[in-house]
């Protein structure tokens, strides 16, 4: 086997992998970090816009998009459908289209836990190594969120998966010390040694073009103090905080509460609002993550919601957006997660539970009469970003781990 130190033959199995021509996350820029020094880089994803099956070239890098059933936005029957045939469909294209490939590691994020079994055959197949991106921990977030019963036949089913993943992969990156506590408390047979910190990650992002007249008017916001909450809107993101805050601050008339991307809820979400008659609350699908990272620049508090019935420790990745332009973060959150550790640490954000109204608008109180303070949390998330969440510093994390075990 060749020396896994470089120019290894990295394979990467996505579940929400952006077009790299078109836009940027987490994954595509982990996936060019590998590539900037000198890997062979091969991706397996969902395919876009009902295309067949087949490889598309994307920064260069060979992409095969695999055509499978609806992921996202979609009822949870299909949702779980999607993901147990998930697996089949990239292994028949795999074995197709990458057949001549010898892989030296596999790298799988959750979600999906499903994945399981397509790596652990890569893992005996090539002799390579997994490393498992642990961004989601399934299936308990779902029993959290009500979904499914802990003791019911689909539960165990899926745990059955998770605990074999566990065992699967040679490392695991976690997002928290939260997040390695809780797996080592629930897993009590799993090797420890396999678990290490690889918190969420992003460019630095400076391609701000937009002029902010010109997106103040777009939007609706010429002249406003704007409340920012961007991406997914779901039953974990208990939007219902961010009504009651909104309700609350009515009688301020320049603060507007920007509500911007997509999920399942997104038509309920604006019924109750219309229902409660909150006339502060503005609501915008998805748009392009260059125009998102625009607006943002003029905003003046970015909001984190987490449902409070989560046992497991949850840490907000739409965080690394306002760290990323300097906005404070205004954040609502369950008992269970350690991301009011985090916002301590960095000193960047206000924070308070899940259900407690009260604290939560003295919160926003003291963001909006404050600027200084504002200035100051911004100054400090964009520098905690700065020197310790880049897509750089991720890839030497995971590399560093993977050569310490050669």
């Amino acid at each position: 086997m060749r020396s896994r130190s470089n120019n290894m033959r990295v394979l990467f199995l996505m579940f929400v992998f952006y077009d790299m021509n078109k836009s940027f996350n987490m994954y595509t820029s982990l996936v060019e970090e590998f590539k900037k020094n000198g890997h062979d880089v091969y991706i397996v994803a969902p395919g876009t816009d009902g295309q067949k099956t087949a490889i598309r070239k994307e920064k260069g890098i060979d992409i095969l998009r695999v055509k499978t059933l609806p992921l996202k936005n979609v009822n949870n029957y299909l949702k779980g459908l999607s993901n147990v045939l998930l697996p089949l469909q990239y292994e028949r294209a795999i074995k197709k289209h990458f057949s001549e490939i010898d892989f030296d590691l596999i790298v799988v994020p959750t979600p999906p836990i499903t994945l399981v079994n397509l790596a652990a055959s890569l893992k005996k197949k090539h002799d390579a190594k997994v490393y498992l991106m642990l961004r989601d921990i399934f299936p308990q977030n779902s029993v959290d969120l009500g979904f499914m019963q802990r003791k019911g036949l689909i539960y165990h089913y899926f745990r059955i998966k998770e605990k074999k993943l566990y065992q699967t992969a040679d490392h695991i990156g976690c997002m928290s010390q939260g997040n390695i506590d809780f797996i080592v408390k629930h897993n009590q047979d799993l090797n420890t040694g396999k678990l290490h910190l690889l918190e969420n990650f992003q460019y630095i992002y400076n391609g701000f073009g937009s002029d902010s007249d010109v997106l103040r008017h777009k939007y609706g916001i010429e002249n406003k103090y704007v409340v920012m909450f961007g991406g997914n809107m779901g039953k974990p993101q208990r939007l219902e905080n961010v009504l009651e805050l909104a309700k609350r601050c009515m009688n301020y008339p320049d603060v507007v509460f920007l509500l911007l991307g997509d999920g399942v809820r997104m038509q309920q979400l604006s019924k109750k609002i219309a229902e409660l008659n909150i006339t502060n609350i503005k609501i915008q699908g998805k748009i392009s993550k260059k125009e998102y990272q625009d607006i943002l620049t003029v905003c003046d508090i970015g909001m984190i919601s987490l449902h409070e019935g989560f046992t497991v420790p949850n840490i907000p990745s739409k965080s690394l957006d306002y760290w990323n332009v300097g906005l404070p973060i205004l954040a609502s959150i369950d008992k269970s997660t350690d991301y009011n550790k985090v916002l301590e640490d960095s000193n960047s954000g206000l924070w308070s539970y899940a259900g407690d109204h009260i604290s939560f608008k003295n919160n926003f109180d003291l963001l909006y009469h404050n600027k200084d303070l504002r200035k100051e949390l911004g100054l400090n998330g964009q520098k905690y970003h700065h020197e310790n969440l880049t897509p750089e510093q991720a890839y030497q994390k995971v590399i560093n781990k993977i050569n310490a075990f050669n």
